[in-house]
């Protein structure tokens, strides 16, 4: 299992959250990696450093719709005295044959189009007559139209330089370069490339399943009526949310009733869909705290070593922690506690990067920076625990939003930071610079 089933620690041993982290992070591994489509592969890991096959653009191509010409024959072109020469035919993109400009010679061209043989720049329309044998046009008629178009003559009113308006080849990339890195997070753009230099498939990390569940028999589906001592289920939905924000596919559990038997059955039905297991609440020392009983190593570990320890954490709000594997294929499973802005913060601290670990992420946390505390009066903190306050970050200050309470929702709305206070600082005052998580 992990490295915890080995370490010295007994029930007592405070863990700080850097030991925590390690442990978890030492046991949790890159998830294989499979070849996908292009579209499902979106949000995924690229495996592999990917290389250009073909040069982008794949040949010198027009970037207007205009006139391919000879700049020599344009050199002198004015309002006054316009350049007149012959259209010899039309080059649209995807055109496999384009026609040959000559001496005198011009052809219309659309953006995008493969520069004919013989021109050196492109025209655009605007500075042209479009054929028409009157001043300079707006824009070109629709072939369809008026196929008369791409014959005739068109007079050009100002000069181009060579190579104007010319998206030369290999501009983009050029064949053997690299089109992206192993490690790089597929989006939209990279799809985009991907699928410009012809790549059909790619070899990624698959997106991790994340199955979170809450429990607690107060707890109640939004949308539905409290009853007396009755709470509508929050935690259920901040980390599912935060999980498919870290990059997971995430599935939320509707909550669980405080019954151990219950809670085994519903994990061992969620198994067959879960990379890691998520639950919230039940790890205290009470005694409903359902998770914690039902999960606990209490001696009856299988022979692999599967199984979840709960421990104690140098940390405020979180304390309470579980960790280990469950089920035939040793399942991460982190058990956060269920005071909500506690879970929050243990998500952010703890499950966040091990999802980016699973991923096959080098970077694994949120980024962290030093501000100037903005607030009224001094921040205390427990001496020994690191403490985890919430915060709006701006300008390289950070200010206090909300109490301390692990219960306060409503404050960890409006906060985009963590201030974090060190175990062995019991006092901050106004003005003192602090480390920030940002959460984006």
């Amino acid at each position: 299992m992990s490295s915890a089933a080995t370490r010295p620690a007994g029930p007592d041993h405070l863990w700080s959250v850097d030991e925590h982290l390690e442990d978890i992070l030492s046991t949790v591994r890159p998830l294989e990696p499979i070849e996908l489509q292009l579209l499902d592969a979106q949000g995924c890991v690229l495996v592999d450093d990917v290389t250009v096959p073909v040069s982008l653009p794949p040949f010198d191509n027009s970037s207007m719709d205009g006139y391919a010409v000879r700049v020599a024959d344009v050199a002198d072109a004015g309002e006054e005295f316009p350049a007149v020469l012959d259209v010899v035919g039309d080059v649209a993109a995807g055109a496999a044959e384009p026609v040959r400009v000559g001496p005198g010679q011009a052809a219309r061209i659309m953006t995008g189009a493969p520069l004919p043989p013989g021109a050196e720049a492109v025209v655009p329309v605007e500075w042209t007559d479009g054929g028409l044998g009157e001043g300079p046009v707006s824009g070109m008629r629709a072939r369809s139209l008026a196929p008369e178009g791409a014959e005739g003559q068109v007079r050009v009113h100002r000069p181009v330089e060579a190579r104007a308006h010319v998206r030369a080849k290999g501009s983009d990339v050029k064949a053997g370069d690299r089109a992206l890195e192993a490690g790089t997070i597929l989006g939209p753009p990279q799809i985009a490339l991907l699928a410009a230099i012809g790549r059909g498939t790619v070899r990624v990390r698959p997106r991790p399943r994340v199955v979170v569940m809450s429990t607690g028999s107060e707890l109640v589906q939004p949308g539905e009526n409290l009853a007396d001592g009755q709470i509508y289920d929050s935690n259920s939905f901040a980390l599912t949310a935060a999980a498919r924000d870290a990059g997971a596919i995430a599935y939320r559990v509707g909550a669980v009733a405080d019954d151990a038997d219950t809670l085994r059955s519903t994990i061992e039905d969620q198994l067959v869909r879960a990379d890691l297991m998520v639950t919230t609440g039940g790890v205290s020392v009470g005694a409903y705290d359902v998770v914690k009983e039902a999960l606990s190593y209490a001696g009856d570990e299988d022979e692999a070593g599967s199984g979840v320890e709960f421990r104690k954490l140098a940390m405020q709000p979180g304390k309470p922690q579980g960790f280990g594997s469950i089920g035939p294929d040793h399942t991460p499973l982190l058990a956060l506690p269920g005071n909500p802005v506690s879970s929050y913060v243990s998500f952010e601290l703890f499950v966040r990067p091990a999802i980016r670990a699973l991923m096959g992420l080098t970077d694994l946390h949120r980024p962290r920076t030093r501000a100037a505390l903005k607030a009224d009066k001094a921040l205390r903190s427990p001496k020994g625990r690191r403490q985890f306050l919430r915060g709006a970050y701006a300008d390289g200050e950070v200010t206090p939003v909300g109490g301390s309470g692990s219960h306060l929702i409503a404050a960890l709305a409006h906060a985009d930071a963590l201030i974090v206070v060190p175990e062995d600082v019991e006092s901050v005052e106004p003005g003192d610079e602090v480390e920030v998580v940002l959460l984006g």
